[in-house]
């Protein structure tokens, strides 16, 4: 007997033809969106046993050759440094010119793992192959050696970029940083005047108390907590690690309606979403550790104590990292739409090292700035349309950059560019005088000095007393009780065991015709899909409140 075929019915193609109206077919296929969203967050979690069950390798799309372990260097660091042989299956190796320079990407450890410079072809990595590069990745084990410092990262860069040009007949690398990566090298190229042939930072925050009021609360975190000491309390806890996972969380709080928009995206469209969704969960749900000793300094000497624009951040116990004595050309990419590391943070420096334009000049160096409209902060590094734009483009026009006359420039991309090719650029000539953004808000002074006193009160009398609490024991339960990963984890089978029927359940409502594929049409899941974006905008405008609120509390409390 032959179906109908009217509005509101399916057809003999689509399964069971249920009765009644739209709104049975809304809540049918809602029924089959929300089992399908329920067993990707199943597979995110047994993925996320199985990336820790293997020591949380990092990410990546190309395959690799070993070329240095910074466990063997002294001072030794949990760092690696691997080379390119083949991406993919893509096979883009077969662009690289043996005459080209070498090109070292550095990914950031800041709770994730390494990956997202090069774990899919349209990425840092594939450009850099795409236009010729031979190149080599920084990647970095889950765990810190023993008592590792910040020194000791820097100076394992220092040493992967000796290697790198040693390889290629003293030739210097093209240098990569995104993130934390940047701002790492930017300390190994201001640490006893290490040399690249360009240094490309991407996101990276060299000037840790700018931004816009209400935009970018993140930097008034040390404000509200006292400073760097809870970061000294958490590594304590962890038995001398500091965990990752305290750093993502942060990240997720400082945009909630993203991540609300996230599952929502997720149940609205699971077919088209899930393999997407899995791919990125991987890499964003691989929580690092760093050691206490080198956070201790990351967060009192970089985020709270902003000594690094001011030349005061000490190296290997004898050299003042001072930005000044960076000879190398600098390449610095930001977006209006990174609330973590926004340009003010990543350009307002510039002031501060160099007081004027023609103090920059008469240093003889040369910075090309190069601003996105929009892209978040992981976009900068992930999205695959900036990888075939603006990396392509850096990395395309790297030797016009270094043939530059010294001075500031604006690299301004060709709108019309399109095809394989990389786009056109021109270098706009800029002055200091003219970068709307200030290095020293009103108020981070009196933050540094609050930091200190209670760093120094807590590392006396508090620290002594925690470690000796803390067991190997009770180290581990505090890292698997955190809310990050019991949020993924109570998806499990071993959390839920009826959690392993899920598969069975989507195969028979798939069977029973309740997944709609024209659900686009249907009244009644255009009106979800409104109270959805409502309700983004909703938490959307709470945020905006919560970081204005904290603007004025902050500033009532140490800028008055």
């Amino acid at each position: 007997m032959q179906k109908s075929t009217t509005a509101g019915a399916r057809g003999p193609e689509e399964g069971i033809s249920w009765p009644g109206s739209s709104l049975a077919h809304y809540w049918l296929d809602a029924v089959w969106r929300a089992t399908a969203a329920a067993d990707a967050l199943r597979v995110r979690a047994a993925n996320m046993t199985a990336h820790e069950a293997q020591g949380m390798p990092p990410l990546l799309h190309f395959e690799y050759e070993p070329v240095a372990d910074g466990h063997d260097l002294t001072p030794p660091s949990n760092y690696r440094l691997l080379r390119a042989t083949r991406c993919g299956t893509d096979a883009l190796e077969k662009y690289v010119r043996k005459d080209a320079a070498p090109v070292m990407v550095v990914d950031p450890r800041a709770g994730h793992g390494p990956g997202i410079g090069g774990f899919k072809r349209d990425s840092e990595v594939g450009m850099a192959l795409r236009e010729g590069h031979p190149v080599y990745f920084v990647v970095f084990d889950a765990e810190p050696v023993q008592g590792q410092t910040m020194d000791a990262v820097v100076q394992t860069l220092a040493a992967f970029i000796d290697i790198v040009a040693g390889r290629h007949r003293a030739k210097p690398p093209i240098v990569y940083g995104n993130c934390q990566g940047g701002w790492a090298l930017a300390l190994a190229l201001a640490h006893c005047r290490n040399r690249a042939a360009l240094a490309v930072l991407n996101g990276s925050p060299l000037s840790y108390w700018a931004g816009e009021r209400g935009v970018n609360p993140m930097r008034l975190l040390g404000g509200f907590t006292g400073g760097g000491w809870p970061a000294h309390w958490v590594s304590d806890l962890g038995g001398g690690l500091f965990d990752g996972a305290w750093l993502v969380q942060n990240f997720e709080a400082l945009r909630p309606e993203g991540v609300f928009r996230k599952y929502d995206t997720l149940y609205a469209q699971p077919e088209a979403e899930r393999e997407r969704f899995l791919e990125f969960e991987r890499w964003w749900n691989g929580f690092y550790f760093l050691a206490r000793e080198e956070m201790l300094a990351i967060a009192g000497e970089l985020f709270v104590g902003n000594r690094l624009e001011n030349g005061e951040v000490m190296i290997d116990g004898h050299c003042l990292a001072d930005l000044k004595n960076i000879e190398t050309p600098l390449v610095l990419f930001s977006s209006h739409g990174d609330n973590i590391t926004p340009p003010h943070q990543a350009l307002a420096w510039l002031k501060t090292v160099y007081p004027s334009t023609d103090d920059l000049v008469r240093a003889g160096q040369r910075v090309v700035y190069l601003l996105h409209k929009q892209a978040g902060h992981l976009g900068i590094f992930v999205s695959a349309s900036v990888a075939r734009r603006e990396h392509r483009a850096m990395l395309h026009h790297a030797g016009e950059i270094q043939n530059l006359a010294p001075g500031l420039y604006e690299m301004v991309l060709d709108e019309s560019g399109s095809g394989d090719a990389a786009p056109a650029a021109r270098f706009e000539s800029r002055r200091l005088e003219e970068l709307p953004f200030d290095p020293e808000p009103a108020g981070f002074e009196k933050v540094q000095e609050v930091s200190e006193a209670m760093e120094r009160a807590y590392a006396q009398w508090i620290s002594p007393l925690v470690r000796m609490t803390v067991t190997p024991a009770s180290a581990r339960l505090l890292r698997a009780l955190h809310p990050m990963r019991v949020s993924r984890q109570v998806w499990s089978e071993q959390a839920i065991p009826a959690l392993a029927w899920l598969p069975w359940t989507l195969q028979w409502l798939e069977q029973a015709g309740a997944r709609d594929p024209e659900r686009t049409s249907n009244p009644w899941y255009r009106w979800e899909r409104s109270n959805a974006d409502a309700w983004e905008h909703a938490i959307a405008s709470w945020r905006t409140s919560r970081d204005l609120w904290a603007e004025t509390v902050f500033e009532q409390l140490y800028a008055n």
